[in-house]
């Protein structure tokens, strides 16, 4: 199996997030790509590879120029004009109430200082800027796109070892561990340069906020995600079974909120009732944004997944019959993490296998 992965995500190196109100080391951090790379080198039968460098074309096609512009700059701003620190977060949020009767958000414009301007593009705490997050964050939306090419070229599965993660990046958002959406940029690169119909089946835990809101209104790009319920899982806001679309996507977001201990036969029932909403739209490519946090043990997780559902999991995906390009998110169990990988991988391409005999 292709495979694309980067040591540039080193770069975004946090030394602590804030989450429930305290500081605690990052449950994202570059241990957790060593431990898939790891993993996949002792697997044997993946050929690891560098992805292309494909430039800020493909993200700004995607999300506001203004975010990429603040995430190439904030951090070294913030040492001239604040002070000089490892970690940079917002002190300020730019919430709408705070303009209510005044015309709300869309009658400011973005703050001068880069103390306010972090508020401004990030949506929550435990997203630390550091000095090489824009080019880590640069390196998997290319690990991203290259997978992405190797499909529209003729693969039928290939996986990036995105990192850090994207699904929760919005158009002009950044936040929960994403700071560029690699799986929104890849999907909407197949679909402007194939002019075919692909669909986003995201498995993460936590509810991809960021690639339904791109896509909610678009008709050629279907989000489906299975999540746990927004009532008791972050980002709480989003991913309620309601959120079905509007204008020309009316239809083509579907969320499955799953309850929590959730076992491998359950989130199999879940994940079956996912792809029969993908058949119907019927796309040429799938891209999935492949989150381990589903897995029993998960310190930020409450499902039962174990490493052998994962492989019945890839399995299921692939045995649809349809090209994947399966790109990394969460999970964040570390001594299980690369094993649920190749296990979600290896059971992707044994189905697939099968399935062209």
């Amino acid at each position: 199996m292709r495979v694309f992965a980067s040591e540039r995500h080193r770069g975004h190196d946090p030394e602590h997030e804030i989450e429930s109100s305290g500081f605690q080391p990052p449950f994202e951090n570059p241990h957790r790509a060593d431990v898939i790379r790891a993993a996949l080198d002792g697997a044997g039968g993946f050929d690891v590879a560098e992805p292309a460098e494909w430039g800020t074309a493909p993200i700004e096609a995607v999300h506001d120029p203004g975010l990429v512009r603040f995430l190439a700059t904030a951090w070294d701003e913030y040492q001239r004009e604040v002070r000089p620190v490892h970690d940079v977060v917002p002190d300020v949020f730019a919430m709408p109430g705070l303009r209510n009767r005044m015309g709300g958000m869309a009658a400011v414009r973005e703050p001068a200082r880069v103390s306010a301007r972090l508020g401004w593009w990030c949506f929550e705490t435990t997203t630390p800027l550091t000095e090489g997050t824009y080019d880590a964050a640069r390196s998997a939306v290319d690990i991203a796109l290259s997978s992405a090419d190797a499909v529209a070229a003729g693969e039928s599965i290939v996986y990036g070892l995105c990192r850090p993660p994207g699904h929760h990046a919005a158009t002009s958002l950044y936040g929960g561990y994403c700071f560029f959406n690699n799986a929104a940029i890849a999907a909407d690169h197949l679909a402007r340069t194939t002019g075919s119909r692909i669909a986003l089946l995201d498995v993460d835990y936590h509810h991809g906020n960021g690639t339904q809101e791109i896509f909610y209104e678009r008709d050629d790009v279907a989000f489906v995600s299975l999540h746990g319920d927004p009532a008791r899982a972050y980002p709480y806001h989003l991913g309620y079974a309601d959120e079905t679309g509007a204008g020309r996507g009316t239809g083509t977001t579907v969320n499955l909120p799953l309850p929590a201990r959730l076992d491998d036969d359950g989130y199999l029932a879940a994940l079956d009732q996912a792809l029969d909403a993908i058949d119907r739209f019927d796309p040429a490519v799938v891209v999935v944004s492949l989150g381990l946090d589903t897995f029993d043990g998960d310190p930020i997780c409450d499902l039962a997944l174990t490493t052998e559902g994962f492989g019945r999991c890839g399995a299921a995906v692939a045995a649809r019959g349809r090209p994947l390009v399966v790109l990394q998110e969460g999970g964040y169990a570390d001594a299980a993490l690369g094993d649920n990988v190749v296990s979600w991988l290896h059971g992707a391409s044994s189905a697939s296998s099968s399935r062209e005999v």
